[in-house]
């Protein structure tokens, strides 16, 4: 039998995919590297795991170095490991997935960095590293999980309209829904309730505000 190795060069890193919803849009946050050879490019907010740091607490730690977040919705993603992903050396990312109302966050960024920004999903550019693989299995992901769970409780404010809550379903999904069948579903689903009062968006005649029954994650069919 082979022996286990005394010594590695394996370093591991986080990787946050971290989601928000604005007019209609999904974004997704960047930093920009000053590091080489990716000076001046965008990545996914991350870092190396500090010694006796788990990997969830380096999540967290990356969320509020970046957001000013503490609690919000997030959960482990995927490992990445290829070998030549990190020309730094063999570095194995563990990546998660970060969901946040875009006004709860108060965006900072490190020394390290040359700045933090909200970037259109639809729109993104060229990434750093393997963050550009990463960033699509997370929006797989969150798609798959707007099917089964309520998980969109997340990206939204404490109060909302209903237009609201289909435009970040219609954003992930990128499909129109119909409006009378999905407030059916909706309601059905126990989901929501009236929270008293109106929220006016623009020239238009001020909508019902809701709020979540429950800000917890629960199994439901959404989209059957």
């Amino acid at each position: 039998m082979a022996k286990h190795p005394t010594k590695q060069s394996i370093g591991v890193a986080v990787d946050n995919c971290i989601f928000s919803i604005k007019n209609g849009e999904l974004y997704i946050l960047l930093i920009q590297m000053k590091k080489k050879p990716f000076t001046g490019m965008w990545a996914l907010p991350g870092g190396l795991i500090h010694e006796h740091e788990e990997p969830d607490a380096a999540a967290h730690r990356v969320l509020r170095e970046e957001t000013n977040v503490a609690h919000l919705y997030l959960e482990q993603l995927y490992t990445f490991g290829k070998i030549k992903r990190d020309p730094a050396g063999h570095i194995i990312s563990v990546a998660y997935l970060a969901l946040m109302p875009m006004e709860e966050a108060h965006l900072k960024t490190l020394l390290k960095y040359f700045d933090v920004r909200w970037s259109k999903f639809s729109e993104l550019p060229r990434l750093a590293y393997d963050h550009e693989e990463i960033a699509a299995y997370a929006k797989q992901r969150l798609e798959w999980k707007l099917e089964y769970t309520n998980v969109v409780w997340s990206l939204l404010p404490d109060r909302f309209t209903l237009t609201d809550l289909q435009k970040v379903y219609e954003s992930i999904l990128g499909r129109k829904m119909d409006k009378r069948n999905f407030r059916k579903k909706i309601m059905s689903l126990d989901l929501v309730e009236e929270a008293g009062g109106k929220i006016a968006r623009g020239a238009y005649r001020p909508a019902t505000s809701y709020k979540f029954t429950s800000r917890k994650p629960k199994i439901v069919d959404i989209l059957s």
